[in-house]
């Protein structure tokens, strides 16, 4: 069985993980860190503690009314994608360990289009 970060949990939530292959299971939020466990395979799990997350990044859609999956990028291992059932209450519980500058937005539809065109363009 694995041992948890936390000693406290703040959220326990269903969510799946976008690891190569989904894994459905719960993300566990807590003092020490962020937490994915699989429900079927105990094998299978992600600890990510504060101290190691570099930003969170939100897909808002609709101006904030949805956000169908968010982000852990780490200082050291790469990025992690999450989805859950109320993904706001997510958001809102890992606001109180992680400063607001350091949870941002990612980009639009448009903006991914808007930049790629102008690095086709730029002058080198």
């Amino acid at each position: 069985m694995v041992q948890s970060l936390n000693t406290k949990i703040d959220l326990v939530m269903d969510a799946t993980a976008y690891t190569g292959l989904t894994d459905y299971g719960q993300v566990m939020i807590g003092d020490k860190g962020f937490e994915f466990y699989n429900s079927r395979d105990s094998r299978k799990y992600v600890q990510i503690p504060w101290e190691e997350v570099e930003y969170v990044i939100a897909s808002v859609i609709f101006k904030g009314k949805w956000i169908p999956r968010y982000a852990i990028e780490t200082k050291q291992n790469g990025t992690f994608t999450f989805a859950s059932k109320h993904p706001k209450q997510v958001l809102r519980a890992i606001k109180e360990y992680i400063p607001s500058d350091r949870m941002v937005q990612s980009l639009g539809f448009f903006d991914v289009i808007k930049r790629g065109v102008r690095a086709k363009f730029k002058k080198s």
